[in-house]
């Protein structure tokens, strides 16, 4: 089917209107009209191919709320006039164990990004969410409560499911202390998140700038990690700390605020992290880890989770021949809410 997206035609090039074909509808495959479509720091580095693997056109976009407009003769789940949200990915093996396990995020033979990747069928390109419309593998499609506002659901798929599902693999609940550090797209869900399962939550930030706003949104307290003497009277204090920097940075100074047996957990930065003191970790029997998104069980699980608890991402809503200068404002400050493209506005 014809379609128009927003592309990037090179590395770092700006975006710009770009008609193109979808694919036609397999047996098991959902086609949606894009509703809503979250942006996403990931869209910035695959525009520029920070990472290598980047294919151009690029249409990025792995944050999606649609309805759907054609269902394939195999499709259970939906039908037509539904609304389905598609988050990071839209396929995978299906037969390893980690697929089994409902964690399709490490499928043993790699999953299908939802953009810039090869299908796993016929090897053309996935193109993202920014675009009218989008051709996803109905086990890939999220359902969505009525309960949930679309205009603000979009970033769940990928900021939401990147902080909920550290939240759930260290069984957060109400005894458990939680800190957060960065107050950005990944940040502020993630204290949301947190708050909404009973635990203890404390905003970490370098300056008191955001404390209203992490107030606001359910952090129980804030702390400082330019102020050497807050930080350090907050050492052993937590036993989660969710790391949302998306770049390079020194671990040393949050290490010591785990408590034993704690676990300091990066979702922000994909690339080197830095040296790290082994003292405070061996003395404490604390542990580094990183954790990409969930698996498409754990993404319906809090989606569902937020329309249960009325929790929605902060959002600000754009049309898409805004996206250039969302980018620069992604490039220049961590803000405290996400990007969210209405794409009424994009017409084929």
């Amino acid at each position: 089917m014809k379609t128009v997206g927003y592309a990037a035609q090179g590395a770092g090039e700006h975006l710009a209107p770009w008609h193109f074909d979808r694919r036609q509808a397999r047996p098991n495959d959902v086609v949606m009209e894009i509703l809503y479509c979250g942006i996403c720091h990931t869209d910035i580095h695959m525009r520029d191919n920070d990472w290598g693997f980047a294919h151009y056109p690029l249409v990025p976009g792995h944050e999606i709320v649609g309805r759907v407009i054609e269902v394939g003769s195999q499709v259970t789940k939906f039908k037509v006039g539904d609304n389905g949200a598609v988050g990071c990915m839209v396929d995978s093996c299906q037969e390893c164990d980690q697929c089994k396990k409902g964690n399709e995020q490490f499928c043993r033979e790699g999953n299908t990004m939802t953009y810039s990747s090869p299908d796993r069928i016929d090897g053309a390109i996935t193109q993202g969410g920014y675009s009218k419309h989008i051709v996803v593998r109905e086990d890939f499609v999220c359902t969505l409560s009525d309960k949930l506002d679309l205009s603000r659901t979009a970033p769940i798929l990928c900021a939401g499911i990147t902080t909920w599902s550290p939240l759930r693999h260290w069984n957060i609940g109400p005894s458990s202390r939680v800190a957060v550090i960065g107050m950005g797209g990944l940040g502020h869900m993630a204290v949301k998140l947190a708050s909404a399962l009973g635990a203890s939550v404390t905003q970490i930030s370098r300056s008191l700038k955001k404390k209203a706003v992490a107030m606001e949104i359910g952090a129980d307290a804030f702390l400082v990690s330019t102020d050497a003497d807050a930080m350090k009277a907050a050492y052993n204090g937590f036993d989660l700390i969710i790391d949302t920097i998306p770049v390079k940075h020194d671990l040393d100074v949050y290490v010591p605020l785990l408590d034993i047996d704690g676990t300091l957990v990066i979702v922000g930065a994909v690339g080197p992290w830095g040296e790290v003191d082994g003292a405070p970790l061996l003395l404490g029997r604390r542990s580094v880890a990183g954790s990409p998104i969930g698996g498409i069980r754990e993404t319906q699980e809090v989606l569902d989770f937020c329309a249960r608890k009325n929790i929605l991402p902060e959002c600000k809503i754009i049309r898409p021949d805004e996206i250039n200068d969302a980018f620069v404002t992604l490039e220049k400050a961590d803000i405290p809410y996400r990007f969210v493209m209405d794409m009424s506005y994009l017409h084929v």
